[in-house]
């Protein structure tokens, strides 16, 4: 299948879902994203505390909104 094919399948698939299926994807998508970022904060923060990796992931969202303003 080609991108283009698959891109269309894929809008095509979101369009047959309810407005409650694509929220609880786009929850989902945000969840692994933060998730993913803890990861790489306690990567380049090894001591770093929950709380303090809570933190940093907060400021780098801040961060982001910012820069896409």
């Amino acid at each position: 299948m080609s991108p283009e094919a698959a891109l269309q399948l894929q809008i095509k698939r979101y369009r047959e879902m309810t407005p409650e299926q694509r929220v609880s994807i786009a929850l989902g998508v945000h969840d692994l994203a933060c998730e993913m970022a803890r990861l790489g904060i306690r990567h380049q923060n090894p001591g770093a505390s929950p709380d303090q990796v809570e933190e940093l992931l907060r400021y780098r969202i801040r961060l982001a909104h910012r820069l896409a303003a």
